[in-house]
């Protein structure tokens, strides 16, 4: 047969053999009350309660690889980015997604630890009125457990855990999916500093991007 003609049968099949699909499947005994917990925080907050999604995500790696142009086989000419690289560190990125406003507040750091978790959260509430209840909606990774000499001090935060092997209940997950596709993906970095420094100027393009649409209201 031609290629045209398993090409036809593939299309009329719908067969697309380069589309990949993930699946994770929960098996938490108590998926539905903790779903049911995090989605009622969309779709009806508490009044005049700050709603925060927020994750990290881990060992960014400086990766510095050459980029250019190939002449195919076929006659095509296409992106193309070497196998081999060099790498040059990482970095950390947390994130707290506003889920009102859709607006980021970020932090890169060095390391990842209890720490430096809960030092972004000294900066993420830092200027939120103390009399202002803030819920914040996290995973289950072991860093956001265990703070509860953080939260004694701030009795107006209040965390909401996704079901076991559900993080993609937590909305910040969409962003970090954006993040990578736009930022990381086919991208090539001579050091931490320049990765930090893309990481920031897309965080920024996005805040300017939500108050172009939303005016001064994007916070």
């Amino acid at each position: 047969m031609s290629d045209d003609a398993i090409w036809r049968i593939l299309r009329k099949e719908g067969i697309q053999l380069r589309r990949m699909r993930s699946w994770c499947v929960s098996t938490d005994p108590e998926f539905a009350a903790k779903a049911a917990d995090v989605i009622g925080l969309y779709l009806g907050p508490p009044t005049n309660a700050l709603v925060l999604s927020i994750d990290e995500k881990p060992s960014i790696q400086a990766l510095e690889r050459k980029i250019g142009y190939v002449h195919t086989s076929s006659g095509k000419i296409v992106r193309g980015i070497k196998s081999t690289y060099r790498r040059h560190g990482t970095v950390n990125l947390f994130a707290a997604l506003n889920v009102a406003t859709g607006v980021i507040q970020s932090k890169v750091t060095a390391v990842k630890k209890r720490p430096d978790f809960q030092a972004f959260l000294d900066d993420v509430v830092a200027e939120v009125p103390v009399n202002q209840e803030i819920h914040v909606i996290l995973d289950n990774y072991a860093t956001h457990k265990r703070n509860d000499d953080w939260l004694a001090r701030h009795p107006n935060v209040h965390f909401h855990f996704t079901p076991t092997s559900a993080s993609w209940l937590n909305q910040v997950e969409i962003w970090f999916g954006i993040f990578t596709r736009k930022t990381l993906n086919g991208a090539s970095f001579q050091s931490t500093e320049q990765l930090t420094q893309a990481i920031k100027a897309f965080v920024n393009t996005t805040i300017k991007l939500l108050r172009r649409l939303f005016g001064g209201s994007a916070r």
